[in-house]
């Protein structure tokens, strides 16, 4: 195929390039033939070298000067600077060589009838010299491609040679140019009646809820969502859909308030109660969050239905939930779904009255992680669920399946599906975006401050990724292993943290720091991991939010999406192993533009890694706390004997696990 491509695009500076070989073929002779009668006279042999670069050199005066006007060329050849380029061109001949030297005495003695090999040696020679300089203007993109027959043999000689050919990564327009946001909340509020589009009815819920201002991120997404959605439920003939949205924005700058209200304006004029809207979460806490202190508040008294599938009740009361038997079949008694992936692939396969054919909305929120852990292939199903067979020419309004504007796709309304991507690190990866089929869809990214921030995104592109809250301070505190826990009292007792929430990376050093802790005394404690069942954990979550439990221990399970109000502070005892954890960790605090602690418990080994992690990230650098010896030695003797009562605990559950 390479051979095929080159001989396809031959210019027509072939010939010249041939021609410029023969006239190099005979200056060489001409001057080989006079040194070799010369050296032969003193008995001595000639050495003619002439190498790569050289030869390159003098290959490239050469095709300069043959493309000069008659004129020019001959006031360039009685210049100075060429009788001095002459006299380096001899000088390089006579240093050239001497395998070189032995091909032209070949191909001398090949017009003699001498031996043939010589002249296959020297043919050879001549081959890879041309070779060697269409490789060095490959490499600097201007390459003069030989004709076929020339080349096969160039490339079979020159085997030894490896050209890495550097191609940038390319990405879509949208992902380069996307539009920016202002980062800094505060300072940018935009009052509700500046936005016009938002339903009256809204804007009162709004306001009963104490919001008379929308954040940035929210003033610019819900005009652009509700525009796509001013054409009603239908595409009208032409194949008109509506752009998919992509955002991201720093955890706390209020995202799910910003597909909560347009969703809910789109469908306040519905007549028939079916599955429009399907919001996908990847934890059952985050959906309960955003259908019990999101949807239900906004619902309430629009005669909108919002469910849930997440497993929190059985599988029989969630399909009640979803539709009742009628003569005639199913009726729907859900708008709104909210569904965890595992949850909503059991209902697709198993309940024949759950039906997507109406979608109008698919919500995926942690967009990043529902790419990255597909379950159970759960978007595939989806799409399958939506799209109608296009055989089912009995329905006025129909959707066929994902494809190009043809005319038999148009004769008739279709229903869009518009997709709607939230995350604080949603991925720049087109191959992993691709897996969700967007179409012209439209990216939305929060700058970190003003003007400034901005300018630098778009000197940065890709490279500044992801923003922190404008309110986070960020430290980090080298300290050994064995005294993690003791840092860890110390920041509670003698700082007197309230509401902390510290992070670890796996359930059982989440379980025995929070039993260390818990006999430690003196701090309320609790745990928040797998090893809860869902009433557990939900119980936690509100008794954590109420003030009752000043330290919460977990797993990175609340790192994404919970919003717990009046966390001061995020502890992450165990250094995140990846930069889109540590920014959903930290996220926890600094929300709607508060102030807020972060601390990492870095060990020696670790420093280095993490923060040149942060720096390529085009993150803030982290300040360094210290604390000193002094303020852990009062905490130490009640400290190992928490460790010791730790000991005694472990072996008991351990007992109780093999019993």
């Amino acid at each position: 195929y390479f051979l095929y491509e080159t001989h396809r695009y031959l210019s027509d500076e072939e010939n010249d390039l041939g021609d410029q070989s023969e006239r190099l073929l005979q200056q060489l002779q001409k001057q080989a033939r006079t040194r070799q009668q010369q050296n032969c006279a003193q008995n001595h042999p000639v050495s003619v070298e002439v190498s790569g670069p050289d030869n390159q050199r003098f290959d490239s005066n050469s095709a300069r000067e043959s493309n000069l006007p008659a004129r020019k060329r001959r006031q360039h050849e009685n210049s100075p600077c060429a009788e001095s380029e002459r006299k380096r061109k001899k000088r390089r001949l006579l240093d050239g060589e001497k395998g070189l030297d032995e091909a032209i005495n070949g191909a001398n003695s090949s017009r003699n009838g001498n031996n043939g090999e010589e002249s296959k040696a020297s043919q050879g020679c001549i081959e890879e010299s041309k070779g060697r300089r269409i490789c060095e203007k490959i490499e600097r993109g201007r390459a003069v491609w030989p004709p076929l027959c020339t080349i096969t043999p160039v490339l079979a000689r020159l085997s030894f040679w490896v050209f890495q050919v550097q191609v940038p990564p390319l990405q879509p327009q949208w992902l380069v140019h996307p539009t920016l946001v202002q980062g800094r909340i505060k300072e940018h509020l935009i009052p509700l009646q500046d936005i016009p589009v938002i339903h009256p009815k809204l804007v009162k819920k709004l306001q009963a809820n104490g919001i008379e201002s929308l954040f940035p991120v929210q003033a610019e997404v819900i005009p652009a969502i509700l525009e796509s959605g001013s054409k009603g439920f239908i595409a009208g003939r032409g194949g008109y859909q509506p752009s998919d949205i992509c955002v991201s924005a720093p955890t706390g700058s209020g995202k799910t308030l910003a597909f909560v209200i347009p969703v809910i304006q789109a469908l306040l004029g519905r007549v028939v109660c079916q599955v429009r809207a399907l919001a996908v979460l990847p934890t059952k806490e985050l959906a309960q969050q955003v259908r019990c202190k999101v949807f239900n508040i906004y619902t309430d008294g629009t005669g909108l239905k919002v469910i849930q599938l997440t497993g929190q009740k059985s599988f029989a009361k969630e399909q009640e939930s979803l539709a009742e038997k009628t003569p005639t079949g199913f009726r729907s008694l859900a708008d709104i779904v909210v569904a965890t992936p595992g949850r909503l692939v059991d209902h697709l396969q198993q309940s024949p009255q759950f039906s997507l054919r109406e979608l109008r909305f698919l919500i995926v929120d942690e967009a990043d992680r529902m790419i990255d852990s597909l379950h159970q292939d759960w978007l595939q199903q989806v799409a399958e669920a939506v799209e109608v067979p296009g055989s089912a020419s009995c329905r006025l309004f129909r959707r066929l399946a994902e494809g190009s504007l043809t005319a038999a796709r148009a004769r008739c309304p279709q229903l869009p599906l518009q997709k709607l991507l939230f995350s604080a690190t949603l991925t720049r990866d087109p191959e992993k975006l691709q897996r969700l089929r967007l179409y012209q869809p439209r990216l939305f990214a929060a700058a970190c401050s003003g003007k400034e921030a901005i300018g630098t995104m778009e000197q940065q592109g890709d490279k500044q990724k992801y923003a922190l809250p404008e309110g986070l301070s960020q430290y980090y505190v080298p300290c050994g292993l064995s005294l993690k826990p003791l840092f860890l009292l110390h920041f509670l007792l003698t700082l007197k943290f309230s509401r902390v929430l510290c992070f670890t990376n796996s359930k059982d050093t989440a379980h025995r720091l929070f039993l260390l802790v818990q006999a430690f005394g003196g701090v309320s404690v609790a745990e928040f991991s797998s090893r809860l069942s869902p009433s557990e954990r939900k119980g936690t979550l509100k008794e954590f939010e109420q003030g009752k439990i000043q330290l919460l221990i977990s797993t990175d399970a609340t790192a994404r999406g919970i919003d717990i109000s009046g966390v001061k502070c995020v502890i992450s005892y165990d250094a995140p192993q990846f930069l889109r954890t540590y920014i959903h960790r930290v996220g926890r605090t600094a929300r709607a533009g508060k102030a807020g602690l972060a601390f990492t418990l870095l060990l020696q080994r670790q420093e280095s890694p993490f923060l040149r992690m942060l720096t390529e990230a085009g993150l803030p650098g982290l300040g360094r706390h210290l604390v000193k010896g002094e303020a852990l030695q009062r905490l130490r003797q009640q400290y190992e004997e928490a460790l010791d009562a730790l000991q005694n605990i472990v072996k008991e559950e351990q007992a109780r696990k093999k019993s």
